[in-house]
C-alpha cells in the first residue's frame, strides 16, 4: 500500500509488486502485522517529504522467507521486527538486517509489530536518558497515550515515584500511577511541588511541547533534567539558558530513538529489554483495533478522526 499522490486517505492505492531477492546484508520477510503510528499520515500528506509513490510506514514484524549473502545470526522461519525505513505496508518487505531484531517466544507478531516503535522509545527514555533510581521521582506527560502508558509501568517496575498528568479525568483514571492528575498546565506545578514537599520532580517527561514546556520547567528540582522527546502541541519557544539557571540549575535534553539505537548492537540491546518487560507481563499491547492491510485508507481515517483507543495494527491474512 503506497500514497500514490500527497493528500488524504484515498490517496492511499494497492499496489502489485516484487520484492525480488535479498541483497548482500538483507532480509526478505513475509510480514504478518504492521504498526500503524501517526507519522504514517505525515509522508501520506507531504509534510515528511519522501518520492512519490510514497510507500508508507516503518513498522512492522513477521517471518524470515530469505536470507541474502553475508547475514549471520538470523535464518529462514526466525521471527523478526524492524520498526525504520519507510515500506512497512507490504505483505513483504527487504530490510538490513542489522535493522532487524530477532522476536522471542510469547511476544507475538501483531504485539510486536504494536509496541516497537513506542516501546523502545519508553525504554531509551526510562532506562538511557537518565539513570533513575528507586525512589526517585518523575512526572510523566500525556501518561495514556502512546509512549506514556507504557513508560509510567516500565518507571514504577523500576521504584521511580511517578506523577502522571493527562489531559482529562477520564484518561488519569486509566493510568496506574502513585499520582495520576489532570487539568490545566498553568496549575501543574503547584501540584507538584505539593507531592514532593516543595522539592520538585527528578525528571520530566514531556512529549507534548509548546503547551507544557513552562509547567515542566517550574516542576523540576535544583538540578533536575527535562526530557523533551515530542512536540504533540507544536514546538517548544525559544529556550533561554538563564531560564535554566533560575530554575536551579536544570538540565534539558532533546533526544531522537534513532541516536539510542544507532548500531546493531544498540538496536539489539534496547529491543531485547522491551521484549523483557512484555515477556514478563510489566508492559502489555493494547491493540484497540485491527484492520486489513487493504484496508489501510480506513485506519488513516479512523486514526485521524481520534477514533482509535491504545495501538492500531494492519494484518496481512
Amino acid at each position: 500500500m503506497v500514497a500514490s499522490a500527497h493528500g488524504g486517505p484515498e490517496v492511499i492505492a494497492k499496489e502489485a509488486f516484487d520484492p525480488g531477492a535479498p541483497g548482500e546484508g538483507e532480509l526478505l520477510i513475509e510480514q504478518e502485522a504492521v504498526g500503524l503510528n501517526f507519522i504514517d499520515t505525515y509522508y501520506r500528506t507531504g509534510l515528511y517529504p519522501a518520492p512519490l509513490p510514497t510507500p508508507l510506514g516503518s513498522e512492522g514484524a513477521g517471518k524470515v522467507v530469505a536470507v541474502g549473502a553475508g547475514v549471520t545470526g538470523f535464518a529462514v522461519g526466525d521471527r523478526v521486527g524492524c520498526a525504520s525505513g519507510l515500506g512497512a505496508y507490504a505483505t513483504h518487505r527487504i530490510i538490513p538486517a542489522d535493522r532487524a531484531v530477532r522476536i522471542p517466544d510469547g511476544v507475538s507478531s501483531e504485539d510486536a509489530a504494536a509496541m516497537m516503535l513506542k516501546g523502545m522509545t519508553a525504554c531509551y527514555l526510562a532506562e538511557d536518558s537518565i539513570a533513575l533510581k528507586a525512589g526517585q521521582v518523575a512526572l510523566v506527560h500525556a501518561a495514556a497515550g502512546g509512549v506514556g502508558s507504557i513508560l509510567v509501568p516500565w518507571l514504577r517496575d523500576k521504584g521511580v515515584i511517578v506523577i502522571a498528568h493527562c489531559g482529562s479525568a477520564a484518561k488519569a483514571a486509566l493510568v496506574d500511577a502513585d499520582h495520576s492528575l489532570h487539568g490545566p498546565f498553568d496549575d501543574l506545578a503547584a501540584t507538584v511541588r505539593e507531592l514532593t514537599g516543595g522539592k520538585g520532580v527528578d525528571v520530566v517527561y514531556d512529549g507534548v511541547g509548546k503547551d507544557s514546556w513552562r509547567a515542566s520547567l517550574a516542576s523540576l528540582k535544583r538540578r533536575g533534567l527535562l526530557v523533551s522527546y515530542g512536540n504533540a502541541s507544536g514546538a517548544v519557544p525559544p529556550v533561554s539558558l538563564l531560564d535554566l539557571s533560575r530554575g536551579g540549575s536544570l538540565y534539558v535534553t532533546r533526544p531522537t530513538l534513532f541516536d539510542y539505537i544507532a548500531t546493531a548492537e544498540e538496536l539489539a540491546h534496547t529491543a531485547d529489554r522491551l521484549f523483557d518487560r512484555m515477556q514478563r507481563g510489566v508492559i502489555k499491547a493494547q491493540i484497540g483495533q485491527r484492520f486489513a492491510l487493504a484496508d489501510a485508507a480506513d485506519a488513516h481515517r479512523a486514526l485521524e478522526a481520534r477514533q482509535t483507543i491504545g495501538a492500531t495494527i494492519l494484518v496481512t491474512n
